[in-house]
């Protein structure tokens, strides 16, 4: 095959110079061309310098993918994502993907949601292009698509899930719950909100069982509203509700919803934030940091959970029948505006 393609001069489509044309303008064999774009091959250094010099003048690149799949060996790399749009999973994408590329593989991205069509979908694309393993973003895709891929012996790095079975990256959602609810009990609040979504991934189940529990075991009542999405019209809805029972401090499952909420709060029922009411977000995106929030908030560091998800692939790539890899990380609190001061005298975060 060659590493090169004639393309279709006069059709539109892309003339890609291949490797036999930069053999007859360096003089040598198609094969001395191979060798010299191949790490480790034998080539003497005055052919090495003509190609090198013929492929500089033609404007010629190795068609890895190609050779990728001649060696079983793609470099392609899947990353499997709903709301791509959002600003976190924007963040996530974005490091995953300059990461992928700084190590030489090639990033993905196939966007999807929970109907079992696009799941079977999405993993049949990244099969047919022999991607070398997939990465799953988000709680959305199906627990079908996970047994899928596993039966295709591909292999999978699910991030926030719980399946059997992959290599895992996980964040502690759990120490973040309990530290919100400990946060609002330690401001003497007994009646805190709780706002997330009907849409039930791991993650934010999660947080929300861990929240109840703790605020359970310290006495405290908690407010609960489900919104249809995760997204800041979520959480702008869930506060006309939970907001009119009065509750002290609430805690969001995304920066999203809270951003939804602190508007409603301030905009609507005129309620000062956090004199009235403390709200505390989970991601830490951009817009936390933006004055119109100042927002309290737990970090998903973009950057660090690209790089322990790369952690984890090449340890997989590198050691196919090892048993499965389970990561956690834990996020800190990055405390702005949104939370009220602690009286004198109490102690706590």
């Amino acid at each position: 095959m060659n590493e090169g393609t004639d393309g279709a001069e006069g059709y539109g489509l892309p003339r890609y110079i291949s490797a036999h044309e930069v053999a007859e303008r360096a003089g040598v064999s198609r094969s001395a061309v191979s060798r010299t774009f191949t790490h480790g091959a034998s080539v003497s250094k005055a052919t090495r310098e003509k190609v090198m010099k013929a492929a500089e003048e033609l404007g010629y690149q190795v068609n890895d993918l190609a050779r990728g799949l001649l060696a079983n060996r793609s470099q392609l790399v899947g990353m499997i994502a709903s709301d791509p749009e959002t600003p976190f999973r924007t963040l996530q994408i974005s490091a995953l993907s300059r990461q992928l590329v700084e190590r030489g593989r090639v990033p993905v991205l196939i966007p999807t949601d929970t109907s079992e069509t696009a799941s079977q979908a999405s993993h049949a694309t990244l099969l047919r292009y022999r991607a070398e393993a997939t990465i799953v973003l988000s709680g959305m895709p199906s627990k079908a698509f996970i047994e899928l891929a596993q039966r295709n012996g591909q292999p999978l790095i699910a991030v926030g899930r719980n399946e059997e079975g992959p290599d895992h990256v996980r964040i502690n959602n759990a120490r973040a719950a309990e530290t919100a609810v400990q946060i609002f009990a330690v401001r003497g609040m007994r009646r805190i909100g709780l706002v997330t979504s009907h849409v039930g991934s791991p993650n934010l189940i999660e947080r929300e069982h861990a929240y109840i529990q703790r605020a359970g075991e310290l006495g405290l009542e908690v407010l609960v509203e489900r919104a249809d999405r995760t997204d800041y019209d979520g959480g702008y809805l869930a506060a006309s509700s939970l907001l009119a029972r009065a509750a002290e401090g609430v805690f969001c499952v995304n920066d999203l919803m809270a951003f939804g909420l602190i508007d409603y709060a301030r905009n609507v029922l005129g309620v000062s934030i956090p004199n009235d009411l403390s709200v505390i977000g989970f991601d830490d995106v951009p817009e936390a940091r933006w004055g119109a929030y100042r927002l309290t908030t737990f970090q998903q560091d973009a950057d660090r959970l690209a790089s322990e998800i790369i952690r984890v692939l090449e340890a997989r790539l590198n050691d196919p029948g090892a048993p499965s890899i389970v990561s956690q990380l834990d996020l800190p609190l990055i405390f702005r505006n949104t939370v009220k001061p602690l009286e004198s005298g109490r102690a706590g975060g």
